[in-house]
């Protein structure tokens, strides 16, 4: 007797990922390198002056890491509690950070001990920052103010008070030393001037603003805040461009590429998004294991710094060519399958002795139950897998394996059977498949015979079970919608027929020998005409 066959479950094409350029580029870079800070990270900034070292900020420390350093190369631990927003002076040379006491100290990247103590504000100092003069500080507080200080004498120069809940973001002009934005709880963002001492511009971002970046011409302002990210253009007095809402929580951090053309966007939801400045779609995407904090690219774009929630600095370096190069070798070297099939065209000679050893068959359940002819178990087994892959919530579902089972069972001529004397659960379960199966062109031949043959079979018993009726009434929706997509797209066939053919350039037909008139040549015309007149 013939062994028995295994049900064959056809394969289908896939449709592959999309490689672009930005996938390249940004798939580019090592392994992270994870680093235990003693808290959540709430700020990362780079050094504008090499080596580009970069400043972390978290719980009550900031510490300096040098580009490939896993161990901080400078710690600044003169806080009383907890420290917020240090940043780099442009020439690399002075650090501010402000802290929970409502103090904003000024240190020198060298030395250890706060060169200067600033004391005003009443409370949390979450924002700071150095104006392009390099001689002032602007700072940030949950006081609701703002204000600006003077680095030589250490007096403050200004206070503003337009914000009416925590102000936690802002940023300096980096091309006019009196201008500087901020953006606050109250869901606004103000554009300051210092020489007028007010407020000369203000836009409504809508939620509680997290973040603010000004693109290197400062025409252009992104806010984020909520689940938005919002483009201002500042020479149309803050006219709204663009809003995103690519996150599914709070978006904490926003940085711009080197070149300008790239945006970036770290959020809660553990995500960093990769936009295109051009049409600010999104090109790409970073995983992380935690909620994200805070965010920042090295020049260059040497490498990405990412803070989370759970105190881990996670840093990815970009590979050099070297190092590319020979992944892409490796990646091309990796497929050996010839190891695995080594001497299994291996002939025996004359005086060699050939055992033979037994290949056990696996079979799969639905298989088994073919076998033994228990048709419609196999089914049931066969939409149970199907079932159990969607109650381990596996993104990847794989029809294929019921379809193949439903095509395997009409090929015997036993698919009546199988369908045939069911429950009120079985038959549900059979046509939730169907909803969500039958409109897919991959296995709609099989299905729409299966579908056929579950109306021919109950029929009888159609009106007695609710949740029949709802589910027979939503496949005919669905089947009346497919129809009609069909007709549509039927009718644009044809409408593109018609344009296709109207732009081809048409080609006369040179006829050979005289002119003809009607199908005749000239003298079989005049000769016609002749007789005509004769009769």
């Amino acid at each position: 007797m013939a062994s028995f066959k295994p049900t064959k479950i056809q394969v289908y094409p896939k449709l592959g990922e999309k490689v672009t350029q930005d996938t390249l580029y940004w798939k580019n870079y090592k392994a992270p390198v994870q680093i235990k800070e003693f808290g959540a990270v709430t700020h990362i900034d780079f050094s504008p002056v090499a080596p580009h070292n970069f400043a972390v900020t978290a719980f009550t420390r900031v510490h300096i890491y040098g580009p490939f350093s896993q161990e901080p190369v400078k710690t600044f631990t003169r806080f009383k509690d907890t420290a917020y927003s240090g940043r780099f002076r442009s020439d690399g040379q002075l650090l501010v950070a402000g802290c929970e006491d409502s103090v904003v100290r000024l240190f020198d990247v060298g030395g250890k001990v706060a060169l200067r103590m600033f004391r005003g504000h009443t409370k949390a100092v979450h924002v700071t920052d150095f104006t392009s003069d390099r001689y002032q500080i602007l700072t940030g507080s949950d006081d609701y103010t703002c204000r600006l200080w003077d680095i030589p004498n250490s007096t403050e120069l200004n206070t503003y008070q337009e914000h009416t809940d925590y102000i936690r973001c802002g940023v300096t002009s980096k091309l006019n030393r009196d201008l500087f934005i901020t953006g606050s709880y109250d869901h606004t963002l103000k554009l300051f001037d210092a020489r007028v001492d007010r407020s000369v511009m203000t836009m409504d971002h809508g939620q509680p603003v997290e973040s603010l970046l000004l693109y290197p011409s400062e025409g252009l302002l992104v806010s984020a805040g909520g689940r938005y990210v919002k483009v201002w253009d500042l020479l149309k007095g803050g006219q709204p461009l663009v809003s995103l809402k690519n996150h599914h929580k709070t978006v904490t951090s926003l940085c711009l590429s080197t070149n300008g053309q790239r945006l970036l966007s770290a959020s809660l939801d553990r995500h960093v998004k990769v936009y295109n400045t051009t049409n600010y779609k999104v090109v790409h995407n970073f995983d992380y294991a935690a909620s994200i904090l805070s965010l920042a690219l090295a020049p260059d774009d040497e490498s990405i710094v990412v803070g989370m929630t759970n105190s881990i600095l996670s840093i990815k370096h970009r590979k050099s060519p070297e190092e590319s190069k020979e992944i892409s070798g490796q990646q091309r070297r990796r497929p050996s399958y010839r190891v695995f099939v080594k001497g299994k065209n291996y002939v025996p000679k004359q005086d060699d002795y050939l055992v033979s050893k037994p290949v056990k068959q696996h079979l799969a359940k639905y298989d088994k139950q073919l076998k033994k002819f228990n048709v419609s178990k196999a089914l049931d087994t066969a939409l149970e897998v199907k079932m159990l892959t969607l109650a381990t919530w596996t993104r990847h579902r794989k029809p294929e394996i019921t379809v193949a089972v439903i095509k395997e069972l009409d090929r015997r001529g036993t698919l009546n059977n199988a369908l045939a004397g069911r429950d009120e659960q079985g038959l549900s379960q059979l046509l939730n498949f169907l909803i969500g199966n039958l409109v897919d062109p991959r296995f709609a031949p099989v299905l729409v015979t299966a579908a056929e043959m579950i109306l021919d079979i109950y029929h009888s018993v159609i009106g007695q079970s609710p949740v029949v009726d709802r589910q027979l009434l939503r496949l005919q929706e669905l089947l009346e919608r497919e129809i009609d997509y069909q007709q549509d797209l039927l009718e644009v066939l044809g409408m593109l027929d018609t344009m296709f053919a109207s732009a081809l350039p048409r080609k006369e037909v040179p006829c050979s020998g005289a002119s003809r008139s009607n199908g005749l040549a000239q003298g079989e015309a005049s000769t016609s005409r002749a007789q005509l007149q004769a009769t």
